[in-house]
């Protein structure tokens, strides 16, 4: 039997244990926020790690403001050397969304069931973290040596950002050029697409300060949520039938996704709703919107054009003060179109699923931006186990035959990439 056949009939003897693996590591509620059981969870990936002969390391995320005794941001890479080649990281985000209501099964109950395992975080991403470990885990046990050097890391705080997990391991140098040369991070976009990059993200806070005054004569005063209002209402009716217009040649998916698009993540004005009411106008009104720009339109315009929405709206409402702030920027990222980790994986797929990858791009962000803009490391891409409608729902599960067929490509690109794509 050739070595590639090795490595995927051991994947297909391990899959009981890839299940056993993916629902335990369910079972550890790395609900992020606040960033519970990050320790357990990495140590509990760690210990796993140098078991299977890796070295193993824990980088807790220094001086960032969300690293606490409480809710420490602890990350964990294990290493596994072998010949000269290049090196390959498999990236997984060990933090998953609050579980939120509708469930039907026991969200950190890790069940499975008519070929499927639940749990929060279960698609996004801890079964891709469990097919990242048994893909060279099934290269060991089939007798394979490694042409080079692979890399699992376990991060932190994707959901929120990423900047305490793969962010810092790119701003301390872990992960950079010139130690890193390839990295593919597991993500549920689907097991026969290749996710090369995404859309931008400009998230802003826009302030509406009016005049308070007695709620029984509203006339006297300025109503800051009115002002807001009339910015909502300029939103709506001005910038979005633009953002419908501009469509982007990257392949995001799904559709409706391929546009520009902004959506208000959340409002707050005047008094709470639920304390103790008292007769006042609201002289404050703060408001905090999504803007997802396509890389054919740029950060800056994408800026000056929120920028001047907002000043027509202040002159239209000349008695409510407004003001801006940027709250996070994002660029877009998209993988070089020759990337040797693109072509290695679409021959894996084409091995495993006997079909051609679809290469696409996600509709929101993951930390493939940290690894491209930070590291500097252009050769990365997100695949793995899942299907990307999963996430974030309710009974939220992953097909096993899934799992297991993503750690067979992920194994078949692993070694390929080693030994220079041949």
């Amino acid at each position: 039997m050739d070595p590639i056949e090795r490595v995927l009939t051991e994947v297909d003897r391990a899959a009981d244990e890839i299940v056993g693996f993916t629902a335990d590591l369910v079972q550890i509620p790395t609900v992020n926020p606040p960033g519970e059981e990050y320790d357990a969870c990495a140590h509990f990936l760690g210990d796993d790690l140098a078991r299977r002969s890796f070295e193993v390391e824990y980088i807790a995320a220094e001086g960032r403001a969300e690293h606490t005794a409480r809710h420490p941001r602890i990350n964990v890479v294990g290493t596994r050397r072998g010949g000269p080649g290049p090196v390959v990281h498999l990236n997984g985000h060990i933090d998953v969304v609050p579980a939120g209501d509708g469930w039907t099964v026991d969200p950190f109950g890790g069940l499975v069931k008519e070929g499927k395992i639940f749990g929060r975080g279960v698609c996004d991403m801890k079964a891709g973290i469990a097919a990242a470990v048994f893909a060279v885990e099934a290269i060991a046990r089939a007798g394979v040596a490694l042409p080079g050097t692979v890399e699992i890391s376990g991060t932190a705080d994707e959901e929120s950002g990423g900047f305490a997990g793969v962010a810092y391991l790119a701003e301390t140098g872990r992960i950079r050029k010139g130690r890193t040369d390839f990295v593919i991070i597991p993500e549920p976009l689907n097991v026969d697409r290749i996710c090369v990059g995404h859309r931008g993200v400009y998230w802003f806070e826009v302030t509406a300060r009016g005049r308070i005054g007695h709620g029984s004569m509203p006339f006297l005063g300025v109503s800051a949520i009115d002002g807001m209002g009339r910015l909502l209402q300029a939103v709506r009716e001005r910038l979005m039938p633009a953002l419908a217009l501009r469509r982007t040649a990257v392949p995001v998916v799904p559709a409706g996704a391929r546009q520009a698009t902004i959506n208000i993540n959340g409002i707050d004005g005047g008094q709470p709703v639920d304390g103790i009411q008292t007769p006042c106008i609201a002289d404050l009104c703060r408001a905090v919107f999504d803007r997802r720009f396509l890389i054919e339109e740029g950060f800056d315009a994408a800026k000056r054009e929120i920028e001047a929405l907002v000043a027509q709206v202040a002159a239209e409402a000349a008695d409510v003060r407004f003001g801006l702030r940027d709250l996070m920027v994002v660029h877009p990222t998209r993988t070089p179109d020759d990337s040797p980790v693109i072509g290695s994986l679409e021959r894996s797929i084409r091995r495993v699923l006997g079909k051609n990858a679809e290469l696409i791009a996600s509709p929101g962000t993951y930390d493939h931006k940290h690894v491209a803009r930070i590291a500097g490391v252009p050769h990365c891409v997100a695949y793995g186990p899942g299907e990307l409608e999963q996430a974030h729902q309710p009974d939220e599960y992953c097909r096993i035959d899934d799992l297991v067929n993503a750690t067979k490509v992920i194994a078949l690109a692993t070694l390929d990439l080693m030994s220079g794509g041949r």
